[in-house]
């Protein structure tokens, strides 16, 4: 099997040590990733956008891999603002103030008047609009209580190209065929694992993640879409990585670490429900290329039914499936 310039269009590289310790693992296999921009401060000027790209591409060396920048969004921005920025990043990333990893800069209302000079500037200049789509509810119900915010927002900005990050309901699902202007990218381990996976025996602390994982039913409802490559959905990781010691700890840092192992757990998964490889190929970034409107570079990776033993760690950061044994494996990566 192969796959052509695959992409990650959702992906925490952090700053600074972290940085350095994991970007490799993604810019090894990846053509490229849509960059998240919430560190410690977000990333919300051109300046901290064109840094942050450079120590990037720092850390991954010589590496065939493009970082598709974000900014953090801010109701403040104007279309001068805007129209300045550009070129510099391929999206902007909304989050729900206080909803998640350093987040608490994010929105505290979605009062659209408030958000439309904004939006509406985005839409005029095509700039796509990425959300965290989460209230502050009850943790299991937090997703779905967030769609009529969708639908709010879809409605009012109907040329707003909208992303609905890392989906993990039934509800989100049925709004890609509700609204054109709704995407949605999806992970692996929410095409993988319940809640049930998380806490329902011994507390697994490498897999708890926010969106936390739901029910069946809403697994099924995104391995639907997703292994029919519905044109609105693409891959993103949320590969989010801690250290071990933030991640085995009484409060437990939010984050699932697949980055290394994302494309073998694709791969698998495809090959298990009997999906093709176009399906996969499409998934994984024929559909973001559509979305996103992006050049990516030419990359492919080579993968086969080999069994692969997951590594307890990388560089200080275990992955989903830490020590255990997944079936297929990397065997080549051709830079074209």
């Amino acid at each position: 099997m192969q796959l052509n310039a695959p992409l990650d269009m959702h992906l925490h590289l952090r700053d600074g040590e972290m940085l350095e310790k994991i970007a490799k693992s993604s810019a090894e296999t990846f053509s490229g990733a849509i960059i998240m921009p919430n560190l410690v401060p977000p990333v919300s000027t051109k300046e901290e956008v064109v840094a942050y790209r450079q120590r990037i591409e720092k850390a991954i060396g010589k590496e065939t891999f493009t970082p598709y920048m974000t900014l953090f969004f801010k109701p403040s921005y104007d279309k001068a603002f805007l129209e300045s920025i550009k070129d510099e990043i391929t999206a902007i990333k909304l989050y729900p103030a206080g909803i998640t990893t350093n987040s608490e800069g994010g929105v505290s209302g979605f009062d659209v008047e408030e958000l439309r000079p904004a939006l509406e500037a985005m839409s005029e200049l095509n700039i796509p609009l990425c959300v965290h789509g989460e209230t502050n509810g009850f943790v299991m119900d937090r997703e779905a209580e967030f769609a009529s915010i969708y639908e709010r927002l879809a409605t009012a900005f109907p040329k707003l190209k909208i992303i609905m990050e890392h989906i993990t309901t039934k509800s989100s699902v049925d709004l890609l065929d509700k609204f054109e202007n709704l995407y949605a990218s999806i992970t692996i381990h929410h095409l993988l694992i319940t809640l049930d996976d998380v806490a329902g025996g011994m507390l697994k602390p490498h897999l708890f993640c926010k969106p936390i994982a739901k029910r069946p039913e809403d697994r099924d409802a995104l391995l639907k879409v997703a292994l029919a490559a519905h044109p609105k959905v693409m891959f993103g990781s949320d590969s989010a990585p801690h250290p071990k010691h933030a991640k085995e700890a009484c409060g437990c840092a939010a984050g699932v670490f697949t980055s290394p192992i994302a494309l073998q757990l694709l791969a698998e998964l495809f090959d298990n429900n009997n999906a093709s490889v176009e399906n996969l190929q499409a998934f994984v970034s024929g559909n973001a290329q559509n979305i996103y409107d992006i050049s990516v570079p030419n990359k492919t990776v080579f993968l086969e039914k080999t069994p692969f033993k997951v590594p307890s760690d990388y560089n200080g950061v275990v992955p989903m499936y830490a020590d255990e044994e997944i079936a297929y494996s990397i065997t080549k990566v051709e830079n074209n």
